[in-house]
């Protein structure tokens, strides 16, 4: 309990961060809605129309519509200009909004459909305007169902911004996907405890409204908007303050990946840079593309990638010629692409390889990908979220002739247990990830050399790349990991007796590699 107190008093940035981006995409939302929905009491054409459009937003769960507008985003830069952001805030808030959009859209339409035509047509007999009929007659009469169409979009949006993480936004969904990841439940109840409150304060404070408008009480209303208004600005405060002393543009941006090993490198690069005098901000979960979109872009300072992962999905390449080749031709890419300055290799390498229960592999035989190609097809493999679209694997998979019963998807901390519990039979495991050896697993032998090297790299963001101090405070880690040490700390967070959070594992990393 205490654990998720403790958890719970740390999530000030986050929460603040989730009502600015629920209250903005609400607040968007009900721009759009009103008027379309006047439009469409106007015309059945347009509220069909309309309807249907909204409709079918929902119908695209809330994580696939963050992560498409980043591509969209991506595309409109280049009639825009390199200014336009692709990640963070702006794509939340837009996808935000269009998921707001039905259930107010709906009920605001709804509420001006069941109108008394008699009410309308007094309306016109006293000579009012179209204007005024709706101000002064319709408004008033449909404002409580169109208050219950809010309630709804804000809860409904509380939820889906949790998401918003993994496209680079701060939000409650922070400590739930790193709890999730590093198996560290209170942050996951801490994340989800603080979401499912703000939900319930919301609903609460805009039912107010909605009772002030149904009883005519103008009290009522007004209170809930006021309190509405100052949670608003309280959330505010800290951004504020923040712009106004230069603490945003000071602020060093990690990025991370969703897994153990990225969320304790970018502890240990913060904790060297908090040592050199710097602010640090972290935002983790965020997917491959995601993550060198925004460090090349600038939407993050630091982040720490693969050289495998950039020659595949960023130069498109599939053939592999060796690492230090390999690393050299990615080093220019980043240079001459877009001033990404590749610091160095940190000393060790994380690689793709698929791995097996050992005393399975050894009853069966399998010590090679050859073994499994001739004697595989009836087992389900197992990979995280991106490696069965990842360019590696269809590389492997046509190298070998792969071919397996079942393909199953999970998150990098549920693969390894989907092992041990037989819900898989092979996964795509990390060549540095400390339970290869904690469970005894076999890694297959790649002998027609199908994955790529993995050297960990750091990349630095093209207005960090002149930071002297910056790259002086980060230089002694360039070689000075190896996978032994990188294995330990690994297994210090992801294993469940004497667990260590990312930042106490970081610290023994430091401490282990003589820094």
């Amino acid at each position: 309990m205490n654990a998720i107190v403790d958890a719970l008093l740390g999530l000030g940035d986050e929460f603040a961060a989730h009502v600015l981006l629920c209250a903005a995409a609400l607040g968007l939302g009900i721009i759009v809605a009103l008027p379309l929905a006047v439009w469409a009491s106007r015309s059945p054409t347009v509220a069909r129309g309309t309807l249907g459009f909204a409709s079918l937003v929902q119908t695209i769960p809330a994580l696939a519509l963050l992560a498409l507008f980043f591509p969209i985003l991506l595309s409109l830069r280049a009639v825009f200009g390199e200014g336009l952001p692709t990640l963070g805030f702006l794509p939340a808030l837009l996808a935000l909004a269009l998921y707001a959009l039905l259930p107010i859209l709906r009920n605001a339409v709804t509420a001006q459909a069941n109108l008394d035509p008699g009410v309308i047509e007094a309306a016109h007999g006293v000579g009012m305007s179209d204007w005024q009929r709706l101000r002064l007659v319709e408004a008033p009469l449909t404002a409580p169902y169109i208050m219950g169409g809010i309630r709804t979009a804000a809860v409904w949006t509380i939820g889906a911004a949790t998401l918003a993480t993994t496209i680079g936004q701060k939000s409650l969904g922070d400590p739930i996907f790193a709890g999730l990841q590093t198996q560290n439940w209170a942050l996951v109840l801490a994340g989800c405890i603080a979401s499912a409150g703000l939900a319930l304060v919301a609903d609460g404070l805009l039912g107010l409204i909605e009772k002030g408008f149904a009883k005519r009480n103008r009290t009522l209303w007004l209170g809930g908007a006021i309190a509405v208004a100052l949670g608003i600005g309280a959330a505010l405060w800290g951004p504020a303050i923040s712009a106004i002393a230069g603490d945003e543009d000071e602020r060093i941006v990690i990025g991370a990946k969703s897994f153990s090993e990225q969320f304790i490198l970018a502890r240990l690069i913060g904790q060297r840079l908090e040592a050199a005098g710097y602010e640090v901000a972290y935002r983790d979960a965020l997917g491959s593309a995601v993550v060198h979109e925004a460090v090349t872009t600038g939407a993050i300072d630091i982040v720490v990638d693969y050289t495998g992962t950039i020659w595949a999905n960023e130069l498109g390449r599939t053939d592999n010629p060796g690492r230090e080749e390999m690393y050299r031709r990615i080093a220019g890419y980043e240079r001459e692409t877009s001033g990404t300055l590749v610091l160095g290799r940190l000393g060790f390498e994380n690689a793709y390889a698929l791995a097996m229960n050992g005393e399975k592999a050894n009853v069966g035989g399998f010590t090679s990908l050859e073994d499994v190609a001739a004697r595989g097809q009836r087992m389900v493999i197992g990979g995280d979220p991106e490696f069965f679209e990842r360019p590696e694997w269809l590389a492997v998979k046509e190298a070998y002739g792969l071919d397996f019963a079942r393909q199953r998807t999970f998150t990098p901390t549920f693969m390894y247990n989907a092992l041990r519990s037989g819900e898989a039979d092979i996964i795509s495991a990390y060549t540095s990830d400390g339970r290869i050896a904690a469970d005894g697993l076999v890694v297959l032998e790649d002998p027609r050399g199908a994955f790529p090297s993995y050297d960990a790299i750091l990349l630095i963001a093209p207005d960090r790349a002149d930071d002297a101090r910056l790259i002086a405070a980060l230089r002694p880690l360039i070689g000075a990991i190896d996978v032994e040490a990188m294995r330990a700390a690994n297994l210090a967070v992801d294993r469940q007796e004497d667990k260590k959070t990312p930042g106490e594992a970081a610290r023994m990393l430091a401490e282990e590699i003589g820094l």
